[in-house]
Order: structure tokens, then C-alpha cells, then sequence
């Protein structure tokens, strides 16, 4: 891949569906190690996160579609180095956080997806992505489900943060 264009993001806007022509399957241990590889980059990476999250939920039947956005995600970071998670010092000493979720954007199971950031003294420290567990009935539901997930974050973060004085 040292030679590929660079991709300017991570994934494209329309998601894969089941519905469609996926191509012939490819070597699943390859395609699972590279995916491995990329999660772990992932926890250092959170601008490849949500992508990676999409293509792992194919490692068990990889079709080359699938082994195509790994290939996207590779150009991806071969045209962002230098990107991820910085820390500096700051004057302002409070934590805030930041949820977001989308309605029924999983076109397959109509399931939500939501997430959450926390930043303490204006660094990053933790985030999530999940799918949630049920389809929800409107916008609103999705929304109080990834509040709700960001609140238990942040009370967790507040009493560890208590014990470290």
C-alpha cells in the first residue's frame, strides 16, 4: 500500500447493504489480522474509529467490497500522518463531554448508532461508538439512549478523577 493515492476519508457516506453484489469472498485470516491491526491503531486514531467499527462487523464472511473499504482506510492513513491524539497543557481545569447518535442509520437493521466524547482539561481521554441494542421510534429516543451512556461515562469519570484529588 506504499504506493496508493491518498484518500481524503476514512469511509465512504453510503454504507454497504446486504442487498448488493459483494464481490467474491477473501482470505478471511488476512482480512482479520489486517482489521485487528487497524483496531489497535484505532485507540490512538479516533478519526478511523467509527470505519473500523463498520468493517469489523464483516470479518466473518469478508467479501472483497469489504477488503476494498480496508484498502480505503489504508489510503486514509497514509494521507493523514502526524494525526491523532494530542495532549497539552491547559489553564482551564474542567471536564466536559459531548454525545451525538444518528436515527436508524444502519440500513440493514435500522439500529442507531451513538457515541460520546469526554475531554478533561481540553484533552481527549475517552470516547465510544456503539450500535445500540434496539431500534429505536424517533430521533428523540436515540438521542436520550446516547445522553444516558454519556452521563454514565461522566459520573464514572468524575469519581475517578475525585480519588486522584
Amino acid at each position: 500500500m506504499l504506493g496508493c493515492r491518498p484518500s481524503k476519508n476514512p469511509i465512504k457516506i453510503d454504507k454497504i447493504s446486504e442487498d448488493e453484489d459483494l464481490g467474491k469472498t477473501v482470505d478471511k485470516g488476512r482480512y482479520q489480522r489486517i482489521v485487528g491491526k487497524l483496531i489497535y491503531l484505532s485507540h490512538t486514531r479516533p478519526d478511523i474509529a467509527f470505519a473500523v467499527s463498520v468493517i469489523s462487523q464483516h470479518s466473518h464472511d469478508p467479501k472483497q467490497k469489504h477488503l476494498n473499504e480496508v484498502y480505503r482506510i489504508l489510503c486514509y492513513l497514509k494521507g493523514s500522518p502526524g494525526h491523532g491524539l494530542w495532549f497539552k497543557k491547559s489553564d482551564k481545569r474542567n471536564v466536559e463531554l459531548f454525545t451525538d447518535a444518528d436515527w436508524a442509520g444502519n440500513q440493514d437493521d435500522r439500529k442507531s448508532t451513538s457515541g460520546y466524547c469526554t475531554f478533561v482539561w481540553g484533552n481527549l481521554v475517552t470516547w465510544r461508538s456503539k450500535k445500540q441494542s434496539v431500534v429505536a421510534r424517533s430521533s428523540a429516543e436515540v438521542e436520550f439512549r446516547a445522553i444516558a451512556l454519556g452521563i454514565c461515562e461522566g459520573i464514572w469519570l468524575k469519581q475517578v478523577l475525585e480519588e486522584l484529588k
